[in-house]
């Protein structure tokens, strides 16, 4: 069955999403078979795959909210074993509609666990809150990554993230574990920035990844192409981190 991890921090701007397509890319060119969720209802992850949002005819709010069967959501990418659910403004929605349902925290898990076996990661993309549908991540993984932003406000908040995960690790989801911090616009001429790496690897040691997330403008131009950076420049310093970073995980799993 798929590992199935979620990409989480509540402060917007962090790469995150950026992450989470090129997670899922980069897996797929290890020969995984990948699922990416996009479970934002801004719908970045899509759009940043060229997915025209506005013309779905289904999205992640139908299997979410409306029961649809999660096969009947899925899109293929124009990468063999890389699938995504999309999702578009509709899932705005839904962390009102959900407020209603019975055991509304484990939607998505009960989505997921439908495709589970068809695939060896799901890669889910939350929303920059701590909301319900964050939640529903949360709830239906095993582990989480947090991208954090090597600037001054970049533990800002982490705390209560943390939080987070620990109460639903004790109430809703005992088996999710933390897989890892990953540094993200990292300048290594910034002072400031080798400061942020040195105070989060001294907090949280071997929690955090050895790949560090370069700020580069071929990265932030990518997703406006419908690319992952691995189609658009491949041999861009942010591209050799995004596949450093997907062989750590690998490598990571193999140890457990």
């Amino acid at each position: 069955m798929a590992k199935i991890i979620s990409l989480v921090n509540q402060k917007g701007g962090v790469g995150k999403t950026t992450t989470a397509i090129n997670i899922a890319t980069y897996l797929a060119a290890q020969g995984k078979k990948v699922l990416l969720v996009d479970l934002d209802p801004q719908s970045n992850a899509s759009s940043g795959l060229g997915i025209d949002v506005r013309n779905l005819e289904k999205n992640l709010y139908h299997a979410l909210v409306l029961n649809e069967h999660p096969k009947n959501v899925i899109l293929k990418t124009n990468m063999l074993g890389h699938d995504i659910i999309p999702s578009n403004q509709d899932l705005a929605g839904a962390a009102i509609e959900l407020t209603n349902i019975e055991n509304r925290e484990y939607q998505l898990y009960n989505v997921l666990r439908q495709v589970r076996e068809n695939y060896d990661h799901i890669i889910v993309d939350s929303p920059p809150s701590l909301g319900l549908l964050t939640i529903n991540g949360l709830v239906a993984s095993d582990e989480v990554i947090i991208p954090v932003q090597t600037e001054y406000f970049a533990l800002e908040g982490l705390g209560q993230l943390l939080n987070t995960i620990d109460l639903v690790q004790e109430n809703l989801q005992p088996r999710l574990q933390m897989g890892g911090i990953l540094m993200t616009m990292y300048d290594r001429r910034n002072r400031l920035a080798r400061q942020v790496v040195k105070e989060v690897r001294k907090h949280f040691r071997d929690k955090v990844f050895n790949a560090i997330i370069p700020r580069t403008v071929r990265l932030a131009e990518a997703p406006s192409f419908g690319k992952a950076i691995m189609y658009f420049d491949r041999f861009n310093k942010g591209a050799r981190a995004y596949r450093q970073l997907a062989e750590e995980i690998i490598a990571r799993e193999k140890k457990q």
